[in-house]
Formats: structure tokens, sequence, C-alpha cells
């Protein structure tokens, strides 16, 4: 007595075909032939010796294809993830835990870089009216400003290609690196 599954293998091509044929798609074509080779392999007692076995994968395969489709037409096409954006809600103690985190690392910088990047990144005052301010040169502003900066993103373990995501424009102000004026 021979086992039903050493003449699976056999039958994927022909599955293929049809599976292609049903959804038009190679890709889904393959999803819908690996998912119906996964179920016949586990339903493989179910099969009647002596039937027909390519009938009894095409209807798995067939049932797999009206089930995937059935699927679909629930589901909403969002491509571009937009409609999933108004959906999901970003958790809001991460903005309190990323404020607490930058407070802590703001608090560790010397007097002159906290009054730079406060002016310059919370205020919003160009490095010339921040410099005359100050009383010093633009340059030490600038150079307070870039070095304050460098230090907040290792104190709180941010990179250069991170994304900086705080709730408080302020915080995000003071944080993200602008060019120099």
């Amino acid at each position: 007595m021979t086992d039903p599954r050493d003449e699976l293998v056999e039958h994927i091509g022909p599955m293929r075909a049809f599976a292609i044929s049903l959804c038009r798609n190679a890709a889904t074509a393959d999803d819908i032939v690996q998912d119906a080779l996964v179920k016949a392999w586990s339903k493989i007692d179910s099969f009647e010796e002596g039937t027909n076995m390519r009938a009894w994968l095409f209807t798995i395969v067939r049932n797999t294809y009206f089930s995937l489709h059935r699927k679909r037409k629930r589901e909403v096409e969002d491509v571009d993830g937009a409609m999933a954006e108004t959906l999901a809600q970003k958790p809001e103690h991460d903005g309190r835990l990323a404020f607490k985190d930058f407070s802590v690392a703001f608090d560790q910088l010397n007097d002159e870089q906290r009054e730079a990047l406060i002016l310059v990144g919370a205020q919003g005052f160009s490095y010339e009216d921040a410099a005359e301010m100050c009383g010093v040169a633009v340059g030490t502003i600038k150079s307070r400003v870039n070095r304050a900066r460098a230090q907040l993103a290792e104190l709180m373990g941010l990179s250069d290609s991170e994304p900086v995501e705080l709730t408080d424009a302020v915080t995000v102000a003071i944080v993200q690196t602008q060019p120099a004026a």
C-alpha cells in the first residue's frame, strides 16, 4: 500500500495552473497552492484511497481560492496606508516617556547649550538674534546649538537616520538638526 502523500508532488504543476486560471495572478496562485498543499497534507487521512487524488486536490484549491476571495471582498484596500493611519493611534504614554527621556537629557546640558537651544530651537530666533541676545559671536551660538543637539542625541540614544518621535512640537524643534543659517 502506497502513501497518498507521495502522489501530492505529481499534481503541483496542474494545481498551480488551475489556481492561476482562477485568480489570474501567479503570486496569489502560488500562495493558494501552498495553502492547499498544507491542508491536503494535514487532512490526508480524509482522502479516500482509490478515488481521484487530482480531483480532491483541485477541490481544495478551489475552496481555498473562494475563501480568499470572500475574505478580500470584506477587506478595504489601503495601498498607501492612509486609511490605516486614521485608524491607528499611537499610545499616549509613548510621548510622555519620550518627553521624560528628553527632559532628563536636556537637564544634563550646560547652561549655555540649554540657552542656545531654547532661543534657536524652541523660540525660533535666528542664530544672529540669539547671538546678539547672549552677547556672543554667531559662530559661538551655532557651535553651542550643534554640540547641544549632538549631546542630546547621544544621551537619548538617537541616531541621525532615526526620525524623532516626540509629541511636543517645541521639543522636536529643539532636538532636530536644522541647517546652519
